[in-house]
C-alpha cells in the first residue's frame, strides 16, 4: 500500500484515522478545560495552566521514542527488513515503560520546585499539585500509549491509532462529570479521569500487539534494548522531545511573565486559549502522522517522486486546516471563551488576546510538515532544529522583548511574529532538501534497479 498506491488516497486513507483521534483527545482536553472552569473557576483554571506543561513534557518524551521508533519502522519496512522492524518495536516498549517510571518518580519528587517553575503562585499551587500528582502517577501509562499508537501508524495501521485515542476520549468525557461534579474531586478528579481513560487505551493498544493482527512480529527476545537502536530512536526523535520540552519551557516563561503583569487571571486566559488553539493543532499533527509513513517508506525505497508528492499535499492540507481555524478565532473569539468561563475580566483579556494569537497561524502547517519530513527520512539535526527554533530560539526572545515593551499586548503579539521567522526559516530548509531529491530522483533513473540493490541508509545525525 505504501508504496504502490495513490498519494492522494493513501495520505487520506492513513490521515484520517490520526486526525480523528486526535481530534477526539483534543476534545477530551476541551472538556476538561469546560468541567474544570465551570465548576472550579478561574483558580483552578489556572492551576491546570500551570500543571499542564509538565503533561506536555510527560508526552514528549512518549513521543521522543514513538516517533523515533516509528521513523525507524517506516523505513526498514520499505527494505523489506521485518525482522529489524521487530527488534525496533520491542526496543521502543521497553524505553517507554522505563522512561515512564523514572519521569513518575522524579516528578513526584520534585513537584513543589517544578509547579513554582511554571508560574503557580499561593493561589494556584493546591490546584495544580492536585492535577498533576495524579497525572505523573500515571506516567508509564502516557509513554505507553503514544509509543504503541506511533508503531500502528508506522506499519500503516492508523486506524488503529484512532480507535485507541476514540476509546479514551469517551471514557474521559464520560467520568470527568462523575469525577469533578458527582464526587466533587475538582481538579482532582479531573486528572483521575484521564489517567483511566489513557490506561484503557494501553490495554486495547497492549491487546493488538500480542493479538497477531500487527504486520510487526513482537516476541520477549525482541524486548531486550541493543545501543544502536536506542541511539537511532532518540536521534531522530529528540526533535518531538525538542519541541515539547521548548512548549514547556515557552509556557513557564509566559506563565511567569503573565503572573508578573497580572496574576491568576492572564493565567487562566492563557490556559483557555491554548488548550481552544491546540485544538485546529490536531488536525494538522494527524496529517502529519499519517505523512510520515509514507515520507519514510518511499524514501527508503528510493522512490523520491513520491516523497515529494506527499510532503506537497500534506503542505496543502494542513495550509487549509489553519485558515479555517484562523477564521474562527478572529470573527467568534468571545463566543470561545465564554463557554469555558463566566468571568468578564477572562473573556474581555482574551478577546483580544486571541485575535493577535493567530495572527500567523496560517503558516504553523508549513513548519509542522516540515519537521516530519526530516523525521521521516532520518535526518535528526534539521528535524530537532526546526522543532526547536520556533518555540526558543524566535519565541523567548520575542516576548521577553515585547512584553517589556507593550505589556499584555507584547505577549501575543509575540506568537505571530516568531511563526513568520519560523515558516520563513522551514522554508528555505525545506526547498534546500526538495533540490537533494530531484538529484536522488535523476540518479534513481539513470540506474537501473536489480534484486542486490543495498537498501538506502542515511546517517541519522547528518544535516
Amino acid at each position: 500500500m505504501l508504496e504502490h498506491e495513490r498519494i492522494g488516497s493513501l495520505l487520506w486513507k492513513l490521515s484520517v484515522p490520526a486526525i480523528i483521534g486526535m481530534m477526539v483527545q483534543g476534545l477530551y482536553n476541551i472538556v476538561d478545560a469546560f468541567f474544570v472552569g465551570r465548576f472550579t473557576g478561574t483558580l483552578g483554571l489556572g492551576g491546570t495552566a500551570i500543571a499542564f506543561p509538565i503533561q506536555m513534557i510527560l508526552m514528549g518524551i512518549g513521543m521522543t521514542i514513538g516517533i523515533g521508533g516509528a521513523s525507524i519502522l517506516s523505513r526498514r519496512m520499505g527494505e523489506k527488513n521485518h525482522a529489524a522492524a521487530s527488534q525496533a518495536l520491542g526496543n521502543m516498549i521497553v524505553l517507554a515503560l522505563v522512561a515512564g517510571v523514572i519521569s513518575m518518580i522524579v516528578g513526584t519528587a520534585a513537584v513543589t520546585p517544578l509547579l513554582r517553575l511554571f508560574g503557580a503562585n499561593d493561589a494556584l499551587m493546591p490546584y495544580a499539585k492536585d492535577y498533576i500528582l495524579v497525572i505523573l502517577l500515571g506516567s508509564p501509562l502516557i509513554t505507553f500509549s503514544m509509543v504503541a499508537s506511533s508503531a500502528a501508524r508506522a506499519e500503516g495501521n492508523a486506524k488503529v491509532a484512532m480507535n485507541t485515542m476514540i476509546l479514551g476520549g469517551i471514557i474521559n468525557v464520560a467520568l470527568d462529570p462523575l469525577f469533578i461534579i458527582v464526587l466533587g474531586l475538582g481538579v482532582k478528579g479531573a486528572a483521575i479521569a484521564t489517567v483511566i481513560s489513557i490506561a484503557a487505551s494501553c490495554a486495547f493498544l497492549l491487546a493488538y500487539l500480542l493479538s497477531g493482527k500487527s504486520e510487526i512480529a513482537l516476541g520477549l527476545h525482541h524486548l531486550r534494548l541493543r545501543s544502536a537502536i536506542v541511539k537511532e530512536i532518540f536521534a531522530v526523535g529528540s526533535s518531538d522531545f525538542a519541541r515539547t520540552a521548548a512548549m514547556s519551557l515557552t509556557s513557564a516563561i509566559f506563565n511567569n511573565i503573565l503572573r508578573s503583569l497580572g496574576g491568576e487571571v492572564p493565567i487562566a486566559t492563557f490556559g483557555i486559549i491554548f488548550r481552544v488553539i491546540s485544538f485546529v493543532f490536531m488536525p494538522m499533527i494527524g496529517i502529519a502522522q499519517g505523512a510520515q509513513p509514507i515520507l519514510g517508506f518511499n524514501f527508503g525505497a528510493r522512490q523520491f517522486d513520491r516523497v515529494r508528492q506527499g510532503l506537497s499535499l500534506a503542505n496543502k492540507s494542513t495550509t487549509a486546516i489553519a485558515l479555517v481555524g484562523f477564521a474562527v478565532f478572529v470573527f467568534f473569539p468571545s463566543q470561545i471563551l465564554s463557554i469555558f468561563s463566566t468571568d468578564e475580566r477572562v473573556i474581555q483579556m482574551g478577546t483580544s488576546a486571541t485575535r493577535w494569537l493567530v495572527l500567523g497561524l496560517p503558516l504553523v502547517g508549513y513548519q509542522n510538515i516540515g519537521t516530519s519530513l526530516f523525521q521521516a527520512i532520518g535526518k535528526a539535526r534539521p528535524a530537532i532544529f526546526l522543532a526547536f527554533s520556533r518555540q526558543v530560539l524566535f519565541l523567548i526572545p520575542t516576548v521577553l522583548i515585547l512584553s517589556r515593551l507593550l505589556g499584555l499586548p507584547g505577549v501575543w503579539l509575540s506568537f505571530p511574529v516568531s511563526d513568520v521567522i519560523a515558516f520563513a526559516v522551514t522554508y528555505v530548509m525545506v526547498v534546500r532538501e526538495l533540490r537533494v531529491f530531484a538529484q536522488l530522483s535523476k540518479e534513481s533513473r539513470q540506474q537501473a534497479p536489480h534484486p542486490g540493490m543495498e537498501p538506502l541508509n542515511v546517517p541519522t545525525r547528518g544535516d
